[in-house]
C-alpha cells in the first residue's frame, strides 16, 4: 500500500446524495410479518421491499385515507 495517493483526478460521488438514511419506526407485527412472507416469496430483503412499496406511494402521491373517531 502506498504512504500517499494522487486524488488530483477524482471524480465526485453522483450517487453520494441518493444515499439511505437509516430511521427507527414502530411497525405492527401482522405488518412487518407480512412484507417478510412477500420478500421470501420474490426472493428480495423484506426493508427493500417496503422501500420500494413506500416509493411507489411516494411517486403516486398516495395519501393515507384515514377517520378518527
Amino acid at each position: 500500500m502506498r504512504d500517499e495517493y494522487d486524488f488530483s483526478k477524482a471524480v465526485k460521488n453522483p450517487y453520494a446524495d441518493k444515499t439511505k438514511t437509516a430511521i427507527t419506526i414502530r411497525l405492527d407485527k401482522a405488518n412487518v410479518d407480512y412484507f417478510k412472507q412477500l420478500s421470501a416469496k420474490l426472493n428480495i430483503p423484506y426493508q427493500t421491499l417496503i422501500n420500494s412499496f413506500l416509493s411507489d406511494c411516494v411517486a403516486k402521491r398516495l395519501t393515507p385515507k384515514t377517520s378518527w373517531s
